[in-house]
């Protein structure tokens, strides 16, 4: 008979931790689940003296000591297909220890492989798979393997890995949708500013000279356009004035950097751009279907409900959800419902709260959450068409002005001189 030290939640959601005596870890799992605790954590209590000697052989130590560091990042569509290839091996009946190796020789070189290969020797040490996939943050996070235990403490792991499969499709599906209506616009942007610069700082100055030679009395739009023009090749002094447009980018991704190192800052600027018009909606309905399909997936999958919305605000990526969520969080643990927060936060629709509501009296909180995400994801496939087309005449006006600007400016003088040279 081995000792097993536990750490489980219990029916409020707090921590309890304690030992039990079972002739195998399956058996402890199932008699501290019969305590009506869902475990988190089970481990096999080892002699210390034969854990230090087991953790110095052949360099182990120096090796776990460096898990979870290192340079690199996991690509998000390996780690979908990893995951559902990890879940069929599962459902076939192969070992897990297999099941891994089979699929890390697979993977192409780099820090997921290298998470892979580290993980497949922490089970064999003893460990279980959430155990070791917890040592590496990078490749897996708190959502991935908060769901890893679930499926571990319940043996349905390879049900818990197809959800998760399709949770991280859907998730990368809506983000894909949202940055793929940036590109068209930013590409625009992007060839337009170039084109314009360029016209500004080449073309402007041979005009300049030719007015300069006729002595021609120049309108106060030319005089704006030469000054625009001056200021670009730093004619006056100083740093030319393209160096700073060209820095502008970089100045403002280190800022808004800098503003998101703080909870603060991260709050201001999601609220902010929250109330851009349909941008704004598009970010916030897409936050509230990233939220409810976290929390919707870890329910279904047996994760106590306390710990789902800790781990769907930590993981919302967005400060005004996360902050709802702390709230409802909190709310929870003195005995309220869901839905009643959630309400009074009046940071959802009404009908997210409604079938919230639904879904705590009928008991299917999990499938209410999911019908919830998934009508989101379809409002923002509407919304992110209408930006598309909101955006395309917008552009057509904002590049023709320019151009008319600059046409206006340099033909302006050229008339001028033209009528009179004519009348001479």
């Amino acid at each position: 008979m081995s000792v097993f030290t536990y750490e489980a939640l219990n029916d409020t959601g707090q921590e309890v931790k304690g030992e039990i005596e079972a002739p195998s870890k399956e058996e402890a799992v199932a008699k501290v689940r019969g305590l009506k605790y869902f475990p988190t954590k089970v481990v096999e209590k080892v002699d210390k003296k034969k854990a230090g000697i087991r953790k110095d052989v052949g360099g182990a130590g120096a090796r776990k000591k460096a898990a979870g560091t290192g340079l690199g990042w996991v690509n998000k569509k390996a780690l979908t297909t990893f995951t559902r290839q990890l879940s069929t091996l599962q459902d076939a009946g192969l070992p897990i220890l297999r099941s891994i190796r089979i699929l890390e020789h697979q993977q192409k070189p780099g820090m997921l492989r290298a998470s892979l290969k580290d993980v497949c020797e922490d089970v064999e040490g003893g460990m279980t798979l959430s155990e070791a996939m917890a040592r590496h943050p990078k490749a897996f996070d708190r959502l991935y393997t908060n769901m890893v235990a679930a499926g571990e403490a319940g043996g349905v792991l390879d049900v818990i890995l197809q959800r998760l499969a399709d949770f991280m499709e859907k998730s990368q599906r809506l983000k894909r949708k949202v940055i793929g209506a940036m590109i068209y616009p930013a590409v625009v942007i992007t060839i337009a500013m170039t084109i314009t610069m360029l016209i500004v700082i080449f073309l402007v100055p041979q005009f300049r000279t030719i007015f300069k030679d006729f002595g021609a009395t120049l309108p106060a739009i030319t005089l704006f356009l030469i000054a625009i023009s001056d200021w670009m090749v730093g004619a006056n002094g100083g740093m030319p004035g393209f160096v700073w447009i060209l820095l502008l980018p970089v100045v403002l991704v280190l800022g808004l950097k800098l503003i998101r190192s703080g909870q603060t800052g991260r709050l201001i600027l999601d609220t902010l751009t929250m109330k851009i018009p349909v941008l704004g909606k598009i970010i916030s309905k897409s936050g509230v279907s990233r939220f409810t399909r976290t929390l919707g997936t870890l329910i279904s999958a047996g994760v106590p409900i306390l710990e789902a919305i800790k781990i769907a605000k930590d993981t919302s990526g967005n400060e005004v959800y996360a902050g709802m969520l702390a709230r409802v969080h909190e709310s929870i643990r003195e005995g309220d419902s869901f839905a009643n927060p959630l309400r009074a936060s009046k940071t959802v629709d009404a009908i997210v709260v409604n079938m919230v509501d639904v879904g705590e009296e009928t008991g299917e909180l999990d499938k209410m959450l999911m019908k919830v995400a998934d009508n989101y994801d379809d409002e923002v496939d509407t919304l992110v068409a209408s930006l598309v087309s909101l955006l395309e005449p917008v552009l057509v006006i904002v590049l023709g002005s320019i151009v008319g600007f600059i046409v206006i400016a340099l033909y302006m003088p050229m008339i001028s001189l033209i009528n009179s040279l004519t009348q001479q």
